[in-house]
């Protein structure tokens, strides 16, 4: 295991000599493999190691037991470990993806490359899956060796090869009761449709993780002719269909539609193909997208809402945002909820000329952020900005403020949900 993992590094570029890699522990079979893999090899891979657990705590007296033992884990062999925890709640995608995005809004704010435990094996899963909801071409790519500051260093290893890596160095891990459910479509797949499919091949698992990278290259080569700026009207119809749908796919992300499906990419070819050169229409996010003759173009969206004084307990709304303010009975800080204690009043507002808000690698201008977490223009004067009489708290898709997050309680916790999402 220990080779192969060496070798995806490599081919992927994931790590290089002096990084700062946290490795991601729930304490399961696979992250524990993958910490302890790393731990042998970080002299070899000239890498400082830590680990970082989010207790989600959904399953109660399981979910503090795992955090118990990571923790132990670690001690044991003295790893740094951060852990992190926030109150999960379902959104229009499910609990599963509520706990997905929670997770990895904390991953976003750890000062170095985050490694997850996915498998070959769950490579395999999510393209069925994709397959299953139906996908394009991106779609069975699976899961990204890496993005943004996440790397995913073992997905050319399988399932058995970790339980066999954990049993040869006598290392204990946790068992994840939820994973015996059937509620989730990843669950279903994995307890009953892969052991039929693993009996037709033993490595089917190995060998549509490879296909899914394969696909990712292809992916990445078709798109890589594209230029930044969208052709105009005539050029997009003369494109290949394939090449016509990513350039438009791109344009609706830089527009503000944050993940275009397929039938957003097929309702902007329909601006592209229309005999009225004024045509229009409407996508999520609040993105209006128009036909100015030869050129598609993100209209006005109006004018950003007018700043407003907060009061607790107490909900409105905020432009395309559902404000809650409620009394922190316990302290809660993700991407889009913020425990504080407030100095003076709290004001929901639109960001401002020189606007800083402090992260874990130090203070930035909230510009020069957005701009390196490539929201785009367009949504950028939407964001809601939480601020007191002291300056910036908070920013929506960012996080709280790290010397403004309440250290204890009593506080106030402000909840903000895109109502477009």
């Amino acid at each position: 295991m220990l080779n192969k993992l060496c070798a995806f590094i490599r081919e992927q570029a994931l790590i290089r000599p002096g990084d700062r890699v946290i490795c991601a522990v729930s304490g399961g079979t696979d992250s524990v493999a993958l910490l302890f893999a790393l731990y042998l090899l970080r002299e070899k891979l000239d890498i400082t190691l830590e680990a970082a657990h989010f207790n989600h705590g959904l399953r109660g007296e399981e979910s503090q037991r795992d955090e118990a033992f990571v923790r132990s884990f670690c001690r044991g062999y003295a790893i740094p470990l951060s852990v992190s925890s926030a109150r999960v709640v379902p959104g229009k995608k499910g609990l599963e993806a509520a706990a997905r995005e929670a997770r990895y809004s904390f991953f976003s704010t750890l000062p170095g490359k985050v490694a997850t435990a996915h498998t070959a094996d769950d490579n395999a899963e999510t393209l069925l899956m994709h397959l299953i909801r139906g996908t394009r071409l991106k779609g069975l790519g699976g899961i990204a060796p890496a993005r943004g500051n996440v790397i995913r260093p073992m997905l050319t290893i399988t399932r058995e090869e970790t339980e066999h890596f954990l049993t040869q160095w006598s290392l204990p891990h946790v068992e994840d009761s939820s994973n015996e459910s059937d509620a989730f479509l990843r669950n279903r797949l994995r307890r009953h449709v892969m052991p039929l499919l693993y009996r037709e091949n033993p490595r089917l698992g190995e060998n549509l993780s490879r296909l899914a990278l394969s696909l990712r290259e292809d992916e990445a080569c078709l798109s890589a002719g594209l230029g930044q700026t969208l052709p105009p009207v005539e050029a997009l119809r003369a494109m290949p269909p394939a090449l016509r749908r990513r350039a438009l796919e791109a344009f609706l992300k830089t527009a503000g539609v944050r993940e275009p499906e397929e039938a957003h990419v097929l309702l902007a070819e329909e601006l592209v193909f229309s005999q009225k050169p004024s045509a229009r229409a409407d996508f999520p996010g609040g993105v209006t997208i128009g036909r100015r003759y030869d050129r598609l173009e993100v209209l006005n969206r109006g004018l950003p809402p007018e700043p407003v004084r907060l009061t607790c307990p107490g909900t409105f709304r905020y432009g395309d945002f559902l404000v809650e303010c409620f009394p922190g009975e316990q302290i809660l800080n993700t991407e889009d909820t913020f425990t504080v204690q407030p100095v003076g009043e709290l004001i929901l507002r639109p960001r401002q000329s020189g606007d800083t808000i402090r992260l874990s690698g130090g203070s930035k201008s909230l510009k020069k952020l957005l701009i390196d977490r490539k929201i785009p223009a367009a949504q950028r004067p939407f964001l809601p900005v939480l601020s007191d009489d002291l300056g910036l708290v908070g920013v929506y898709s960012i996080g709280v403020s790290r010397d403004r997050a309440a250290k204890a309680l009593p506080g106030v916790t402000v909840r903000l949900t895109n109502l477009h999402k």
